[in-house]
């Protein structure tokens, strides 16, 4: 009878802990399936915290707050979107924690850095090339000076946009070139600047709770 016991509790405890690992698997890190249209002007913060949060309800995970992976003037990237851990549309894990997001250790990648449907989002070799995601920030979260389309407010080609690049290839064997939030300057701010160095107006969103 102990054993019986045992064995039920046994079970009790590994099902407690399944159910645990699957909640925590929950996505909460994504790459916009599409931009709101307008190159870099995103309606600032609050109107790309809103783009990322209506992707995330569509997808049945609206359940969490949702924030843009964007630095401004006056705020760093890496300062709203909460502590983590962060995983993808099918479970794997992106960053444990902010320390590790950005270091070497991240998992972003062409595999993992997926749409918040679960696809793939097209990089290098593939057309159109839309590996470039905006991010105003340097490497460590913080924001690329000048480079954040006036805050997410401009859609003018003399402004600049800093991305990254979410399969980590670029044109060199740099660490710009492979950096998921700090490759370059776009070509500019207006819809069709995007392009031209393989962007389509994309971002990262994360839950930040």
């Amino acid at each position: 009878m102990r054993a019986l016991f045992g064995g039920v509790a046994c079970l009790i405890l590994l099902g407690g802990a399944s159910v645990a690992q699957a909640q925590d698997s929950e996505m909460t890190f994504f790459i916009t399936s599409a931009g709101p249209g307008d190159g870099g002007n995103l309606g600032g913060l609050d109107g790309a915290d809103a783009h990322c949060q209506n992707l995330a309800e569509a997808a049945g995970a609206g359940g969490k707050t949702w924030r843009a992976y964007l630095s401004t003037s006056s705020v760093n990237a890496r300062d709203r979107i909460g502590d983590g851990p962060w995983h993808n549309a099918q479970g794997a894990l992106i960053a444990s924690n902010l320390d590790e997001l950005h270091n070497d250790a991240n998992r972003i990648s062409k595999e993992t850095g997926l749409s918040e449907t679960g696809a793939m989002v097209k990089g290098r070799g593939d057309s159109p090339n839309q590996h470039d995601i905006l991010t105003g920030s340097n490497a460590d979260g913080s924001v690329a000076g000048g480079m954040t389309c006036e805050d997410w407010t401009s859609n003018a080609s003399a402004s600049r946009g800093f991305v990254g690049h979410h399969d980590r290839i670029g044109l060199r064997d740099d660490a710009p070139s492979k950096s998921w939030n700090a490759s370059h300057a776009s070509r500019g701010c207006a819809q069709e600047d995007l392009p031209k160095s393989g962007g389509a107006g994309f971002f990262y969103c994360f839950a930040a709770d």
